[in-house]
């Protein structure tokens, strides 16, 4: 085949604005993640600041806080804007299953006398091996770290979210 210098220069043209717009494609996407990442990290350092702090129905300050407090102060960092219950937080968000879970995930539980009803909730800060990880505000410790497959903790979960 014979090619003209303008036919080769506009093949040339074409495949190296498709080549641009696929590192943009994929270079934007990494940066996304990062930042989201980085929004995650930032949330649980907020919510870690914290612990220690007794628990205190209504609670929303470092003398006394209640879970939802803990979420609605530890989103606050990165610009979010929570509901200030976590029966209200629970309705935000996408849906993630107990196997996806990441680092900054929601997770709500039932711990009244109403077994399907959002009562509690804290935050995803470590998952490693199936192995997951959340900071909470407990009635009994104050604002803490436990296990999900904790046998308390894995009897009352209902599921989680993703706000980042």
């Amino acid at each position: 085949m014979n090619y003209s210098k303008v036919e080769i220069t506009l093949k040339f043209s074409y495949y190296l604005v498709l080549l641009l717009l696929v590192s943009i494609f994929f270079t934007s996407c990494a940066s996304s993640k990062k930042v989201k990442n980085r929004e995650a990290e930032t949330v649980i350092a907020t919510a870690r600041s914290y612990r220690g702090t007794p628990y205190r129905y209504g609670g929303t300050t470092r003398s006394g806080i209640d879970c939802s407090a803990l979420i609605y102060h530890a989103y606050a960092s990165v610009g979010i804007n929570m509901p200030r219950t976590s029966d209200a937080q629970s309705k935000l968000g996408k849906n993630v299953s107990g196997r996806n879970l990441q680092k900054g995930d929601l997770l709500f539980f039932a711990t009244g006398k109403k077994r399907r009803r959002v009562s509690h909730a804290g935050i995803v800060t470590d998952v490693q091996r199936g192995r997951v990880i959340f900071i909470h505000s407990s009635t009994s410790l104050g604002v803490t770290e436990d296990n999900l497959a904790n046998p308390y903790w894995n009897k009352t979960f209902l599921f989680a979210k993703r706000i980042l």
